[in-house]
């Protein structure tokens, strides 16, 4: 018999037949990648969906949407505006010489 290996517990997926609500969307996938990993760590399960359009009949058109369960839609987006408050006042240092 072999053992199986000791892997971390996966977190479920929010359950595509449940209610989802978009709480984000970016033009790039990055973005909303970020934003589901900010709302992953504050323990909000979210789902990142491409919206792309077929690029030759729709140039431009499309993107990424983050969806998160209906009864943590509140809190994400909660989640979200603080993060970006954060980034807007966050003021780098540029006085001091870089080391390296």
């Amino acid at each position: 018999m072999v053992d199986k290996p000791n892997w971390p517990e996966t977190r479920e997926r929010p359950n595509p037949l449940e209610k989802l609500v978009k709480v984000f969307d970016a033009e790039q996938e990055s973005e909303a990648l970020v934003v589901s990993g900010l709302l992953e760590s504050a323990g909000i399960d979210s789902d990142v969906t491409s919206t792309d359009a077929a690029q030759n009949i729709y140039p431009g058109v499309g993107g990424n949407i983050v969806l998160v369960r209906e009864e943590d839609a509140d809190q994400a987006r909660l989640i979200i505006e603080e993060y970006r408050q954060a980034d807007e006042t966050a003021e780098i240092d540029l006085s001091e010489e870089p080391t390296g």
